[in-house]
């Protein structure tokens, strides 16, 4: 909310007395709907989250490979190596499309003019 009031503060009064109630009035009803100020917001970020995706995935298959191995020596089944497989499988198709769309939203932020 101290953007709001700050920009709120900002505007002259006089022929712009009308926006400034307007103003007035939608960062009131932002409030009283529940929304916060960027700042109030926590959580992890962009980087934290992907890197958490990543690791899960490289997990994933390491896991598949492990169990693969298992297997080969006769330790495992071949249902846990399929299920393994295809967890690994989906997750590595998960990040590869997450990587895409990324890779995407880049490019369109570059061709941007300024």
């Amino acid at each position: 909310m101290n953007i709001i009031s700050q920009t709120l503060s900002a505007i002259d009064t006089g022929p712009n007395s009308k926006t400034q109630t307007e103003l007035a009035s939608l960062s009131s009803a932002s409030a009283a709907a529940g929304f916060r100020a960027v700042e109030d917001v926590k959580g992890p970020g962009f980087g934290e989250v992907m890197a958490e995706m990543a690791s899960g995935v490289v997990g994933r298959l390491n896991q598949a490979e492990y169990i693969s191995m298992k297997a080969v020596q006769g330790e495992a089944n071949t249902r846990e190596v399929v299920d393994a497989l295809m967890t690994a499988e989906q997750s590595l198709n998960t990040a590869i499309a997450i990587r895409d769309k990324i890779v995407t939203a880049y490019l369109e932020v570059s061709r941007m003019q300024i």
